[in-house]
């Protein structure tokens, strides 16, 4: 028989036997079969017997186990396996047809996405009885963990999005409610009481400020400042704050690697990924122990895989915070980035400390790994891209300080929210400050307000030239950069500011050539009468932006 009918006979299942044939076999083709490098390849007879196993399959096993003729096929699968994938392969001996099946291989891999696809053959004889197996076994650890990350990613990217839409409707309620506790505490006949309660008003808005920043975050959505600096000055900058937090029986120790790294970071968002980090670690030692915070240079020369994460080949500046806590148990380790998971709900927990950590970390092009035994204290690893450009860190930019402008002195600034609770807050914050203001609820509205003005010029003041554009990004209909393009084609020199509780960072990314300032949701009424200040004080072909709270 020659050898392409023998390897047709035995894919075909139909009678022969080959297995002695093909385990003694010379001819390339069959060699071919039982040497394949991309899988491991096992013949066996009707009891499970072990005939032949290749090379590759011994190199998958790690030579481990013991592959010689006699053996039973059983002992290569891991122990919790054998009984069932045995199970499975005796109904191909009873004249099953072929299958393919997913097991796991007795290997000293301790990776929870250890698997295999084993493509079982019976081969049969002219009495039409099975007398055998071939067994084709491929390593598909490599795909699972990839098909994992993928469901990750997508789990992530669609939280993200639902965390940037919740973010965008609650800044337009802490812009109205933090604007309105603003104008109160403003007013000259509030007696103390009412201002007291008006100050707890704005104390709430700030935390829920501070609540969306964080699903920003998480969401990868929140504006980042980016600079190069050391990161051991950061370290060192940060590390009195983190002794105050972690009180008198957290120990915390500085093990900075010399010289140090440089890296592109945004500092502020930095020092939240470490405070958030260290006070996760010091709830994890609740009777005292050591937080040492470790900075290092990694060069990967291939991809590094660290549970759900994959980091490229490159170069990386890491820092480690790693604490003698009571570890994170295995069932709850693979959870701890995921959204809204705490196990501290009793104590306040909200499940986002380590996700917007991750979020933060990532959108900063970097990596966070995590290194933990139960009783054994926990290790989180964050790789940064090294900065190889200049040597000298860059300095904070200082910020002029504005003179105080007399009131606008009726200027006219066209306000476009559709949200009517902070267009007519604005309007009257800005009324008060010597504006006038034409407030309308969507981008066509207000173009058609333009209209009617410019064609009836007068002397009223709503007929004074148009000084400033303050819009809502996301509106119904035409949004803010649709309809700033719209008005300058009748106003081509007329400042715009774009108001948002999305992220900025993607505008200013798609809009920096178009000359547009900036100001994210919640703002208080003082940020945005300072920012109109500014724009008209500045050339037009300025662009700048603004951070403001409730």
């Amino acid at each position: 028989m020659r050898p392409r009918q023998i390897l047709a006979q035995l894919l075909a299942g139909k009678p022969a036997r080959l297995i002695e044939r093909l385990a003694g076999t010379t001819d390339p083709v069959s060699l071919l079969l039982l040497r394949d490098p991309a899988g491991g390849i096992l013949l066996a007879d009707a009891t499970g017997a072990i005939l032949h196993a290749n090379e590759t399959l011994r190199r998958m096993l790690a030579r481990r186990v013991d592959l010689s003729p006699g053996q039973h096929l059983e002992k290569i699968f891991a122990t919790e396996e054998r009984e069932a994938t045995w199970r499975e392969l005796r109904t191909i001996l009873a004249g099953r047809t072929p299958l393919v099946l997913v097991s796991r291989l007795d290997a000293a891999d301790p990776d929870p996405d250890h698997a295999v696809t084993i493509a079982a053959l019976p081969v049969a004889e002219a009495d039409g009885v099975v007398s055998g197996l071939v067994l084709r076994i491929t390593d598909i650890t490599l795909q699972r963990r990839l098909e994992a990350q993928l469901a990750h990613s997508q789990k992530l990217q669609a939280v993200g999005q639902l965390a940037g839409g919740i973010a965008h409707d609650f800044n337009n309620l802490l812009t109205a409610i933090a604007g309105a506790a603003e104008m109160v505490q403003d007013r000259a006949e509030v007696d103390a009481a009412t201002r007291a309660d008006v100050a707890q008003i704005r104390r709430g808005a700030e935390r829920g400020a501070a609540l969306v920043r964080q699903l920003l975050a998480f969401g990868r959505q929140q504006r980042l400042q980016p600079r190069v600096l050391a990161i051991n000055d950061a370290i060192q900058d940060v590390s009195g704050l983190l002794r105050r937090l972690l009180g008198s029986q957290v120990r915390l120790e500085l093990d900075l690697e010399t010289p140090g790294r440089l890296v592109r970071v945004d500092p502020t968002q930095l020092d939240q990924v470490l405070v958030n980090l260290a006070v996760n670690a010091s709830d994890a030692m609740p009777d005292g122990g050591t937080l040492t915070l470790h900075s290092g240079h990694v060069t990967l020369y291939r991809a590094l895989t660290r549970g759900q994460e994959t980091i490229p080949p490159g170069r990386y500046v890491m820092i480690e915070v790693r604490d003698t806590g009571i570890g994170i148990p295995a069932d709850v380790l693979p959870r701890i980035f995921e959204p809204f998971f705490t196990t501290r709900r009793d104590r306040g927990g909200t499940g986002l400390g380590l996700s917007t950590v991750h979020g933060i970390v990532r959108q900063s092009d970097g990596f966070l790994t995590v290194d933990s035994e139960p009783g054994q204290g926990t290790s989180l690893r964050i790789y940064l891209p090294r900065h190889e450009g200049p040597e000298t860190p860059e300095a904070p930019g200082v910020l002029e300080t504005m003179e105080e402008k007399p009131a606008a002195g009726g200027r006219v600034v066209l306000l476009v929210d559709d949200e009517e609770m902070v267009r007519a807050l604005t309007a009257r914050a800005l009324t008060q400050r010597g504006w006038t203001v034409l407030a309308c609820d969507s981008a066509e509205s207000a173009l058609e307000r333009l209209r009617e003005r410019d064609g009836k010029p007068g002397e009223s003041p709503l007929s004074a030239p148009l000084a400033a554009l303050v819009s809502d990004v996301v509106m119904p209909g035409m949004d803010g950069p649709a309809l700033v393009r719209a008005v300058r084609a009748r106003h081509p020199d007329v400042p715009a500011i774009l108001i948002s509780g999305y992220a900025e960072e993607g505008l200013r990314a798609g809009l920096a050539s178009e000359k547009i300032f900036f100001l994210p949701k919640p703002y208080t009424m003082q940020a945005l009468g300072e920012l109109l200040r500014r724009v008209l004080a500045e050339p037009a072909d300025s662009a700048v932006s603004a951070s403001s709270g409730p």
